[in-house]
């Protein structure tokens, strides 16, 4: 083993090109494992030829979105594209497989090594079990294969065989791989060749590789399949590191772009009751804009007890060996695929079957959401992962836009399939009471295939005490009628009665609705601490969705927890600017930290389709024209701004009066005034007072009581500038 070159580690480089000490990849070209161009690369397999039983895997509930073809960056980023290669510049000049790569296909022991200055053997056996070994090609270039495929070479070397390329002269000469065996003696991979081939030759996805026949040439199983001339994931990887940083990974908007591609190919698989088994960087190619997922060998179907179960080692999920590889199986592998492209760890050693706290990944730390995607995609409880590709699909396609935002500062809308929008935007008039929040926060949609839905699709829009006697009378009691129920019930400002109907819904594994109803709950009882631990439950099993951030949000700034009521309206507001409740709690964070500019920007940015845009512009101009640091420049600003909004004249008559009551403060502090004008004002006293009580008069002839009258008229007399008579 050749000694590790990064600096500072004292560890040495094993045969699979890791390091025993730090744990990571050796950086220099030739130390990592053996892959070729074009992605058709080895995994390292473990056989376990012992039945083992079946994992039951959790149905995802409520998401119906399709799994729509796009470019790889979804309209959300840019992926760079990678060229299509010619295939015949893959083929090998000298297909060898390397000594540190040769292992027993029956024992797993090393065979064909060297020793004494002597290179190892290519065909043999194996010293421990007896059984034959060979790493020669089959196939020499020029040979034809079931008198139709014409071998071009050897383009790499994989976990069930030689991949070669080759031309298939009897439809239209196209380019095919033929995949062999790589021991023909080893009974196992011939009858998983043959078993990959009836039924992965039905699969068709355009993300996945088309299988188009299996022949036997010379007592030797081929199975053929589509040529894919691009680049793996991994080897993407690599040349990364290869130009800069020995340790850099691929951008996290990129390596979420590919896996949002891959998981719904991994989602047909399941549909046909198959797994994919190990997917790894190594097994995902892009070609142009396009992704996909090859190296089939290890698909198996979902209740096949029988077969050899292949994996690699630091992606594979730990259950597997006391239970059957299954769809969620599936979704842990492409949860630790996705935690390697995109940060270095010990994955094969000291973070194996665990994700290094974020602490250690300050990229972990800076997206908080797509920590919490990885942690459930990869619990070691199968139960607790996301149900379905589909699931952690949607989930992380919420994370991506999130991310995207957070880089970039554009927002990226995205339609919750899990939760209404919110219900109406609370915080508008300053620091809202909790109540005010329950009522406000979005709710989980209806799941359209619960029992109750129909009986709820009949309910009259009436009151919540009204709602809460029809509910409790339902005719069907189901899951959807209890949590409407819940809703009702602390509408009607009764949140212990709701607790106890949350608490007899009988609710799914993994299902957060009820925990959502107790964080309301909690809410509408003043409970901010109690009704934050509900909607962090939330967060952590719907990472992508909005709503349960801008919930922490409420409850941290109830809690009198600015920094991070902050954090999460603004993590909030800068991936979704429907959410308006987010940019008035931001604002309100700011102008607590003494942050007025900041507050400005943030409630300037209400688009101008919101209902509450000219609640935010005029909160904006008042947030610009508070007393401290206050200058000439930010009222004349407001007043060009305040001039510019369509306004109704009450409205306008109140934000003239405490523009120019702002303005005159200011002058009574500057005694030298200003050169600029306010509202048709010059900065000085007597302009500023005249002003001023034009404005109270015009609020005094729109006042609709008569004290209320006498009040304002007594203060534009108070306020109007000294004559001589």
């Amino acid at each position: 083993m050749s000694a590790c070159p990064r600096s500072g580690c004292d560890g040495r480089i094993d045969e699979d090109g890791f390091c025993d000490a730090c744990g990571l990849e050796a950086p220099q070209a030739g130390l990592g494992p053996a892959t070729s161009s074009t992605g058709f690369s080895a995994p390292t397999s473990v056989s376990w030829s012992t039945p083992v039983s079946a994992s039951s895997s959790r149905p995802a509930r409520g998401s119906t979105r399709s799994a729509s073809r796009n470019l790889l960056g979804r309209g959300v980023i840019d992926v760079p594209n990678v060229p299509r290669r010619d295939p015949r510049e893959a083929v090998l000049t000298d297909p060898q497989v390397p000594e540190n790569k040769r292992f027993c296909s029956a024992c797993g022991a090393k065979v064909g090594r060297g020793h004494d200055g002597e290179p190892g053997r290519v065909e043999g056996f194996c010293p421990q079990c007896g059984h034959r070994f060979s790493f020669t090609p089959k196939l020499c270039t020029g040979e034809l294969v079931h008198e139709q495929y014409e071998v071009l070479g050897c383009l790499a070397h994989g976990g069930l065989g030689w991949i070669y390329l080759a031309a298939d002269h009897r439809v239209a000469d196209r380019w095919v791989v033929l995949k062999g065996l790589l021991d023909t003696g080893d009974a196992d991979a011939m009858a998983a060749a043959i078993a990959e081939t009836k039924f992965l030759a039905q699969v068709e996805h355009p993300s996945i590789v088309r299988i188009y026949n299996f022949v036997e040439h010379r007592g030797t199983g081929y199975i053929v399949m589509e040529y894919v001339g691009g680049t793996s994931i991994k080897d993407l990887v690599k040349q990364r590191r290869e130009q800069g940083e020995p340790t850099a990974c691929l951008p996290i908007t990129q390596a979420i772009a590919y896996t949002l591609e891959i998981l719904p190919a991994l989602g047909h698989l399941h549909a046909s009751g198959l797994v994919y088994c190990d997917f790894k960087p190594d097994n995902a190619i892009q070609v142009e804009d396009q992704l996909k997922l090859i190296d089939l060998g290890a698909v198996r179907h979902c209740a096949d007890s029988d077969s050899p179960i292949y994996g690699t080692a630091g992606y594979q999920a730990p259950e597997i060996g006391k239970q059957l590889p299954s769809p969620v199986s599936d979704v842990y592998t492409v949860g630790r695929a996705l935690a390697v492209m995109t940060f270095p760890f010990d994955f094969h050693h000291a973070y194996r079957d665990t994700l290094p706290p974020a602490d250690e990944v300050p990229l972990l730390a800076e997206f908080e959401s797509f920590h919490r995607l990885l942690l459930r995609a990869t619990h070691p409880d199968p139960g607790r992962r996301f149900g379905s590709a589909e699931e952690m699909r949607d989930q992380l396609d919420g994370v991506f836009r999130e991310v995207a935002a957070t880089l970039d500062g554009q927002p990226r809308t995205r339609v919750s399939t899990e939760f209404t929008p919110e219900r109406r935007t609370f915080g508008v008039r300053g620091r809202p009471a909790l109540t005010d929040i329950a009522a406000a926060l979005p709710v989980p949609r209806v799941d359209l295939t619960d029992p109750g839905t129909a009986f709820l699709a009949t309910l009259a829009e009436t009151g919540p005490q009204a709602l809460v006697a029809e509910l409790s009378d339902a005719p069907v009691q189901g899951v959807e009628i209890k949590l409407r129920l819940a809703r009702a019930q602390i509408d009607a400002g009764d949140p212990g009665a709701a607790r106890k109907t949350i608490n007899t819904a009988k609710l799914a594994p993994g299902d957060w609705r009820g925990e959502w109803y107790r964080g309301i709950a909690a809410l509408a009882d003043g409970k901010p601490h109690q009704a934050r631990q509900s909607f962090e439950a939330v967060y952590d099993l719907v990472p992508g969705e909005t709503a349960p951030k801008l919930a922490i949000a409420a409850c941290a700034e109830a809690a009198d927890e600015a920094g991070d009521a902050d954090r999460y309206y603004r993590t909030v507001w800068r991936a979704d600017r429907t959410f308006i409740s987010a940019a008035f709690g931001l604002a309100r964070a700011m102008l607590d930290k003494g942050n007025r500019a900041e507050a400005v920007d943030v409630l300037e940015s209400v688009p101008e389709t919101s209902s509450h845009y000219l609640a935010a512009q005029l909160a904006a101009i008042r947030a610009r024209t508070a007393s401290t640091g206050l200058s000439e420049e930010d009222l004349v600003t407001a007043g060009e701004r305040l001039s510019r909004l369509e306004l109704d004249e009450y409205r306008r008559a109140q934000a003239s009066r405490d523009l120019l009551r702002a303005a005159l403060d200011w002058v009574g502090t500057n005694t030298n005034g200003g050169g600029g004008t306010v509202l048709g004002c010059r900065l000085r006293e007597q302009d500023l007072r005249k002003g001023l009580e034009t404005w109270y008069l015009r609020l005094a002839r729109q006042a609709t009581g008569r004290l209320e009258r006498i009040a304002l008229v007594d203060e534009a007399n108070r306020v109007r500038p000294r004559t001589w008579f």
